[in-house]
């Protein structure tokens, strides 16, 4: 069960990045992502984690120590589980790149690295991204001291 969550995820999250990447940024498809796969992706998520919790092979102490978290990923649902955790918020974060890069007019050659970086190494690319957005975030339309949206 847990082999087969864990190629099903893959295969999904998988599509999904191609999606983002390659195909145009209409509501459909951003839909698509957000919903056919981020959602997805939190969905199996919590009916993985509701499996273990009701069976009762997890003990939220265990989030507490390395030696807990790492005997957490030392069994196939564990594993299955933080990894369907990891793509869920990798693929959430490589959208919100992607849109606002489209916001702030960059174009999608220039987003691709940052989208495959964060697809490849999450944090790395979002930490990327927010260095290469950081100046058209400030100019016209980015940040203000007149409490503008972070993400602006």
């Amino acid at each position: 069960m847990w082999q087969a969550m864990f190629s099903v995820t893959n295969a999904l999250a998988l599509a999904m990045w191609v999606v983002l990447v390659a195909l145009p940024r209409r509501p459909f498809p951003l839909a698509l992502v957000l919903y056919g796969g981020v959602a997805l992706l939190c969905l199996a998520y919590t009916a993985g984690l509701a499996l273990v919790v009701s069976q009762g092979g997890l003990d939220f102490a265990s989030f507490t120590t390395i030696e807990g978290v790492r005997s957490i990923f030392a069994t196939d649902a564990g594993v299955a589980i933080g990894w369907t955790h990891y793509l869920a918020f990798d693929l959430f974060t490589g959208l919100w790149i992607a849109r606002d890069a489209d916001a702030k007019d960059f174009s999608r050659l220039v987003q691709v690295p940052f989208l495959l970086l964060t697809f490849m190494v999450g944090p790395v690319g979002l930490l990327a991204w927010f260095v290469a957005r950081e100046r058209k975030a400030r100019g016209p339309g980015g940040w203000s001291r007149k409490g503008r949206n972070f993400a602006g």
